[in-house]
């Protein structure tokens, strides 16, 4: 045998050992059968937690400051149930303040009437559900200090940013009490979940947002009761795989968000995706990681 036809055998052995090497480490790392693929959503951020543990599922930027749109709701929520002695029947007269700022704004509402009577929970339903920006006026309204409507709800805002901060939500800053940015409202997947997990903690709070649909009785100006259209809720997810909330947001540059909560068989996810293309896609995304939640934790 020529020195050059044994160099090449020798070549030839070698590639072959080292390509079966690889092939059997390959075979090694991939062995298990259940190996999971991480999803591709269209949504721009979104993330996932163990909301038993807190541990992180999934991250797609995670902690980048984006628009929430009406999933700044949430924490409107929050704040109202964290207030000391709350008394969720109080009645909460509707003001004509309300009703301008909903016709300014050209904002989603839960068609509350000027002069008619709401308790506060009825407000939370017609806030979360509906989406009512009217209803979270009016919470803000009654749940701020001060001599005016501007004031009480400007302070209202602050105790938003109070409670964010108590949280660790540290890339989130809100400056209204329903998600109409006014030029500086903003959170991240990461601070949304992080607040949908202490919220949800509330039993009131959970009743509400996996309500589908409530009708209120409101008293009227003349005392009569006065029986509202349903509120009939935004979130299309709910009852899906165990989907239990929690609040959809859109706008026209905010695009489609939703933070969502899910428990099947005893596992438990939370998560967040916000600027998602469509809403079609922001169902798509959050079904992939409600689901790739669940095969992460089993």
């Amino acid at each position: 045998m020529s020195s050059i036809s044994g160099a090449r055998i020798r070549r030839a052995i070698t590639v072959g050992l080292t390509t079966g090497a690889m092939i059997a480490a390959g075979a090694a790392v991939a062995a298990p059968a259940q190996a999971l693929t991480v999803p591709t959503i269209t949504a721009k951020g979104g993330f996932v937690m163990n909301a038993a543990t807190g541990a992180t599922l999934y991250t797609k930027y995670g902690d980048t400051k984006r628009l929430t749109a009406s999933t700044t709701k949430i924490m409107t929520a929050k704040v109202v149930l964290s207030q000391a002695n709350l008394n969720l029947d109080t009645k909460v007269t509707i003001r004509k303040e309300v009703s301008d700022y909903i016709v300014s704004k050209g904002a989603s509402s839960a068609r509350l009437i000027v002069g008619d009577k709401v308790s506060v929970r009825q407000l939370l339903y017609g806030m979360m559900l509906p989406s009512g920006c009217d209803a979270a006026m009016a919470l803000a309204d009654k749940f701020g200090t001060g001599t005016t409507v501007k004031a009480r709800t400007a302070n209202f805002i602050g105790k938003m940013n109070t409670m964010a901060k108590s949280l660790g939500m540290t890339n989130t800053h809100f400056d209204s009490f329903d998600g109409i940015s006014n030029g500086s409202n903003y959170s991240t997947p990461r601070d949304l979940t992080k607040l949908a997990r202490s919220t949800m903690k509330s039993t009131t709070f959970r009743a509400v947002v996996k309500t589908k649909s409530y009708t209120a009785k409101t008293v009227t100006k003349t005392g009569s009761i006065r029986t509202m259209a349903p509120w009939n809720n935004t979130n299309t997810l709910l009852g899906w795989n165990g989907t239990l909330g929690v609040k959809t947001g859109s706008g026209p540059d905010a695009k489609y968000c939703l933070v969502f909560a899910a428990t099947l068989n005893g596992e438990q996810v939370m998560g967040a995706v916000l600027s998602s293309s469509s809403e079609a896609n922001r169902t798509a995304d959050v079904k992939k990681l409600i689901t790739y939640g669940y095969a992460r934790i089993s």
